[in-house]
């Protein structure tokens, strides 16, 4: 069939803003790359543009000579693996009860739950039941306050109320199955995709995980990785004006010449490993949102 001049004109807008917007999100990463691995004064003159120049690996060896970069990222990766598993357990079960028809009071309950997404007790109450329970400065106190997020919740309610035929249901109560035993073999099978994407919404957030940790821990051998990055920065910046000796101030020009190129790469040492892990998750991801999107 032959386009229509209009729709011509329209596929070729459409690929030069996608040609466009793809270019505004691919050159910052390659920038930071570039950046990651070029000369120290090259960067900080503004010469690196596209490609890396002056090939340098001094920022890299500063930051991986960093001991507490590696402990920063084995307790990043506790959290994220914890924290996912129990978010994952907390809003399936909750979405999957929150979808059968014959739950008294459903639509209470998920009224209820959805007042939280508009209102909340605040900072200050938080941190107090925080403290109250025992929970500061430990791991659980970056899990367990957001264990469940009730926008995810309902997306996986709109995936089990549209994609799971009920008569699947209706066949395996039929046949004797219990409300758990239809779960864990009938919705969970055939949810693969939403769980990719809820695992890979709370895993991103657990990575990235900050200000809940800057504020309930204290023993920075429990920092996560976004901490340790911090306190790798702000020792770049610090400590020339009081040096004691010429070693001490030359080190510290040598810091503070590698102090631009440490930063962007801090930024490939925290996000790498989710630029590598989602492209395996992309198919799921499409699919799981799409659908679950749906409303119920």
């Amino acid at each position: 069939m032959r386009e229509a001049a209009e729709d011509k004109i329209f596929n070729i807008i459409n690929f030069i803003f996608l040609a466009g917007l793809t270019l505004c999100i691919i050159y910052p990463l390659l920038f930071v790359l570039s950046a990651s691995f070029s000369e120290p004064d090259m960067v900080n003159s503004g010469q690196v543009a596209f490609l890396p120049k002056g090939f340098n690996w001094d920022g890299y060896k500063e930051i991986l000579a960093y001991d507490p970069l590696w402990r920063g990222y084995t307790n990043t990766i506790i959290y994220t693996l914890v924290g996912t598993a129990i978010n994952l357990a907390v809003t399936m079960t909750g979405a999957y009860a929150l979808s059968r028809t014959e739950l008294v009071g459903r639509n209470v309950v998920a009224f209820l739950f959805a007042l939280t997404m508009f209102f909340s007790g605040g900072l200050i109450p938080t941190y107090i039941l925080v403290s109250f329970l025992g929970l500061r400065d430990t791991m659980w106190a970056l899990i367990l306050p957001g264990a469940a997020s009730m926008y995810n919740m309902i997306i996986c309610r709109s995936y089990f109320t549209t994609t799971i035929p009920n008569e699947l249901y209706e066949s395996a109560k039929t046949d004797g199955a219990s409300d758990f035993r239809m779960f864990i073999s009938i919705a969970l099978p055939l949810s693969y995709p939403i769980i990719a994407v809820m695992g890979l919404f709370y895993g991103v957030a657990h990575w990235n995980q900050f200000f809940s940790a800057l504020i309930y821990l204290s023993d920075d051998k429990k920092y996560p990785l976004q901490l340790v990055l911090r306190t790798v920065l702000l020792q770049q910046t610090s400590g020339g004006v009081f040096a004691d000796s010429v070693e001490a101030l030359t080190d510290f020009n040598r810091r503070a010449r590698l102090a631009e190129v440490m930063k962007y790469g801090l930024v490939i040492v925290a996000a790498g490993p989710l630029l590598i892990i989602y492209p395996f998750l992309q198919r799921f991801f499409v699919k799981g949102i799409m659908v679950g999107a749906i409303k119920s």
